[in-house]
């Protein structure tokens, strides 16, 4: 089996920090799982802290990545949800083998139906960052769909993958005012295209900017980049009782800077569900089914922005590299490997 995974824990600068590998292929899909042909991936920054992470040597290479789109070659005796010959989208695990791979065992109940409308490529673009976005919109901030007239939500990082799918959620599912950070035009036009009502830049004090918008409370903050001049910022703009989500690993945060608000806060980990297999674990489906059908609607759109090429190696590094500089505007895609 083909596949793209490292030996060391290398710089992207490095030309072997990711390798081209033959390796066995993952075998008779067992209980729940699905033996899944990848056609496509995309590249999250997740994929470049696994490489820099994950243990790895040459007798014991790693295979990393988690968006993937494809088709089930194979279902395990006890799977229900898909059956050989469907088209699928999911965002993996960090506890087995990753999606650039030409073949992948993963769990069913974290796989959902590829949106029909999409080519591969577009539908790996989605899985990781619609579920990071729904889960941390509707689990964990509980901004209540149909409902918030009246409030807003601070989307900070408006351009980056998962703000690309939140913003439009919140559009779609919720009546929220979504007021999204930009600092460059590119960036702030993609995130007015996905529906943001307001745009402000994150480089300049963000409090002053959204008080001059005077859209009512900002109940909910939604951070992806999270650092001390930011916190301060939102301490000073959140309403009382609000909602602070986070998913990036910023320094040390001082929450006593809105404990007389009251606010909550909130983690939000994709993996969570599977890494610790939780009851609910099933419910990655179910978001992702509902994803394909917002898709499939016209009312939720692919965040595909840059197509890297076929899979291997060096195309595969060059979207790690791209993503650990920063600045990338919606997701970077590969296409599986050529025959």
């Amino acid at each position: 089996m083909r596949a793209v995974g490292f030996t060391a824990n290398l710089p992207a600068s490095d030309p072997g920090a990711l390798l081209d590998l033959d390796l066995p292929e993952p075998g008779v899909p067992t209980g729940r799982d699905l033996l899944v042909r990848v056609r496509a991936v995309s590249v999250n920054p997740r994929d470049a802290k696994s490489r820099l992470a994950l243990p790895a040597s040459p007798e014991k290479p790693v295979v990393a990545g988690y968006d993937a789109s494809g088709v089930v070659e194979a279902a395990g005796p006890e799977a229900t949800l898909f059956r050989p010959g469907d088209e699928v989208f999911y965002a993996g695990t960090l506890d087995r083998p990753g999606s650039n791979a030409e073949w992948q065992l993963v769990d069913e109940r974290i796989v959902g139906r590829k949106p029909a409308s999409l080519d591969h490529k577009q539908a790996a673009s989605l899985p990781l960052t619609a579920l990071t976005a729904w889960e941390m919109l509707f689990d964990r901030l509980q901004v209540p769909r149909g409902g918030g007239e009246g409030t807003a939500l601070l989307m900070l990082g408006g351009a980056g993958g998962v703000p690309s799918v939140a913003i439009q959620l919140t559009r779609r599912l919720t009546g929220l005012t979504v007021i999204a950070s930009a600092s460059r035009p590119e960036s702030a036009a993609w995130v007015r295209d996905l529906g943001a009502h307001h745009v402000v830049d994150h480089l300049q004090p963000l409090a002053a900017q959204v008080k001059a918008l005077g859209v009512g409370p900002v109940r909910y903050v939604f951070s992806t980049h999270t650092d001390a001049r930011a916190w301060a910022e939102i301490g000073k703009l959140i309403a009382p009782q609000g909602r602070f989500g986070l998913i990036d690993d910023p320094e040390p945060l001082d929450l006593r800077l809105v404990k007389f608000k009251s606010v909550s806060i909130h983690w939000e980990a994709m993996f969570t569900r599977p890494m610790f297999r939780t009851d609910d674990m099933v419910r990655q489906h179910e978001i992702l089914d509902e994803v394909a059908a917002l898709v499939d609607a016209g009312a939720l759109r692919a965040t595909a922005a840059q197509d890297f090429g076929p899979m291997n190696a060096a195309n595969l590094l060059r979207a790690h590299a791209a993503v650990e500089a920063g600045g990338t505007v919606g997701k970077i895609v590969l296409g599986g490997f050529l025959p």
